[in-house]
């Protein structure tokens, strides 16, 4: 596991003394569009004379082998050698893509995470989990890659409207869910009304690492970490494919979190009382992802590419109690689109 994370007012200052390493041989800087106008002037100063932007489109529709071809050529025209750095600024999507860009330009180079959501600050930066959506499905295309280091900068999540801030938020409440249910109960009354998140983001990035140095290939235990993906997942892809009708990741994974904590409570692991705890509380911040009763079962279909899955066996992360993940938990594509069910009539 990495230990090179820098979280808060001294996360910029560890960048500075990062890309000026003597091995280092150039600079190159990963924006996407929103990036650029709004996190590259708290940036710029940390950065050496005479680096790189290579600039990309902002959104999951862009997370594509077709933008890796241009962030390759980029660098390909710059020549840049195998000792070049990729700085990749950005949430989710710049993070994920310029990894995976970065893992497979010239078998390798080395690449720094400087992530500007909440979702990307403590879930989608951490941990070395690269890659790209493919054919529809999500991160159907990618490599585990540690980087050199993640920068985290909590006055970034300033640059965010409050959409985006909830929708990184739905992180910070799955890592309680799996395994810290004190600090789910301590939260439950405070919501998102924060003046200052550096304490809230090390102890997330604190519950990700936790399970990431146990199994950082996600051949068990990191598995947890996918609690409200696998429903989750399945809802934000079909509604990418629906023009005019997309969500956010942290969105899918919120209406994720209660379907996937109604399968748990319809197999038993899951009491009444936590279920009606866990839906009060994600409806209270978010609000109820659309689709009809019709489109369930055509949602469940894609789970059937979820990486768990073992075979034709659809895995999922469930919970046995607030606070007590348990992953390989099998489930049907007629689970999961009574779950989805379930949630449309909440």
């Amino acid at each position: 596991m990495n230990e090179n994370l820098f979280i808060g007012s001294s996360a910029l200052a560890a960048l500075a003394e990062i890309v000026r390493r003597p091995a280092i041989s150039r600079v190159f800087v990963l924006f996407d569009i929103n990036t650029a106008r709004y996190c590259r002037p708290l940036l710029e100063k940390h950065l050496p004379e005479g680096y790189t932007p290579i600039e990309i489109p902002a959104g999951e529709e862009y997370k594509t082998l077709a933008t890796c071809e241009t962030v390759w050529t980029a660098l390909t025209e710059a020549q840049a050698d195998r000792h070049a750095l990729l700085v990749n600024v950005g949430g989710g999507v710049v993070t994920d893509l310029g990894g995976f860009c970065a893992a497979l330009y010239k078998r390798g180079i080395p690449f720094v995470q400087v992530p500007t959501t909440l979702l990307a600050q403590v879930d989608a930066s951490v941990g070395g989990k690269t890659g790209v959506d493919f054919l529809g499905f999500k991160n159907q295309i990618g490599v585990f890659q540690e980087p050199l280091a993640v920068c985290i900068e909590p006055r970034f999540l300033q640059t965010l409207d409050p959409r985006q801030l909830k929708a990184g938020y739905a992180e910070v409440v799955k890592h309680w869910l799996i395994a810290d249910a004190a600090a789910f109960a301590r939260n439950r009354s405070i919501g998102i009304m924060l003046d200052d998140w550096t304490s809230t983001i090390q102890e997330s990035v604190g519950l990700k690492q936790q399970i990431v140095r146990q199994d950082p290939l996600e051949s068990g235990l990191r598995k947890l970490l996918n609690f409200g993906h696998t429903v989750g997942h399945a809802l934000e892809s079909y509604l990418l494919t629906q023009p005019g009708r997309e969500i956010l990741h942290g969105e899918a994974v919120a209406a994720g979190m209660i379907c996937e904590a109604w399968l748990s409570h319809h197999k038993g692991l899951l009491s009444d009382t936590e279920l009606d705890q866990i839906e009060t509380f994600l409806f209270s911040i978010f609000e109820k992802v659309q689709f009809v009763t019709l489109e369930t079962e055509a949602i469940a279909e894609y789970a059937q590419q979820d990486k768990k899955n073992s075979g034709s066996t659809i895995n999922c992360t469930l919970l046995e109690g607030i606070g007590r993940g348990v992953y390989n938990q099998p489930v049907t594509l007629e689970e999961i689109a009574a779950s989805l069910r379930y949630y449309h009539r909440l």
